[in-house]
């Protein structure tokens, strides 16, 4: 499990996966979660600016990334 500690009140989806190096680009970020290959606390997501907070888990490529 990724441990991701956020300094702010939120950080984007395709934001995440972008700045955790998941993802070789934001549009590919964007593509990922438009067709549904991301889960934030077990549900699918498709908003690609889905606001992250602490506490929240996302799925992605076998990868779970815990928020702090």
């Amino acid at each position: 499990m990724i441990e991701f500690e956020l300094t702010t009140e939120y950080i984007e989806l395709i934001k995440l996966l972008k700045l955790l190096h998941l993802v070789e680009s934001g549009g590919q970020a964007k593509l990922f979660v438009e067709d549904g290959f991301v889960k934030l606390n077990g549900e699918t997501e498709f908003r690609k600016r889905a606001k992250i907070r602490t506490g929240d888990i996302i799925e992605f490529d076998g990868q779970q990334i815990l928020v702090k």
